[in-house]
């Protein structure tokens, strides 16, 4: 691995100048990873922005790291579609909860989100992981449920509602997957 900085004032053509390089490194069969400094706002991933622009370039991985975040970004090769759990693997072992938004699919306990006027039917019914359904509108659920509903509005009462519940959000570590 080569390692090389650049410096120079805000607007000098750091970034520029390193999204041009990506490319004409890769041409010479080079991989290319991006490490920022985000010392101002920590937006990132936007067009115009400088980890947008760098991914588009073609950096292989692109870290941005400020003094109170990081994040890396890796272009993936091939489509993957990462296991839930392999994911929180990688997170820091210290933290209380873990809020996954999405893959719905999952064998985790889960809350539906619900709202009427979306549209879109509930999974509540088909999916018996669901504990709670959270909505703006519980006299238009479209199934009855047992399951506790609680208000889209009151997110307050919906974490209070976690913690009296914890127990039922424990979780266990599935052994690494062969996939990632």
């Amino acid at each position: 691995m080569k390692v090389v900085g650049f410096a120079g004032y805000s607007g000098s053509g750091k970034t520029t100048l390193v999204e041009q390089l990506i490319p004409a490194l890769q041409l010479r069969g080079q991989r290319v990873s991006v490490v920022k400094h985000a010392h101002h706002d920590f937006d990132i991933d936007h067009p115009g922005k400088d980890t947008w622009r760098h991914r588009e370039a073609g950096a292989f991985e692109v870290l941005a790291a400020s003094p109170r975040r990081l994040v890396i970004m890796r272009e993936l090769q091939d489509r993957v579609e990462h296991s839930v759990h392999s994911l929180i693997a990688e997170l820091h072992p210290a933290v209380d909860w873990v809020l996954v938004e999405g893959f719905k699919d999952s064998d985790l306990a889960k809350v539906e989100v619900w709202r009427e006027a979306h549209g879109k039917p509930v999974r509540y019914p088909a999916d018996d992981r669901i504990v709670a359904v959270v909505t703006d509108s519980p006299q238009a659920l479209p199934a009855p449920t047992p399951r506790t509903v609680l208000d889209l509005n009151h997110p307050d009462d919906v974490a209070l509602w976690l913690l009296d519940n914890a127990d039922r959000f424990a979780y266990q570590a599935h052994p690494p997957s062969t996939t990632p």
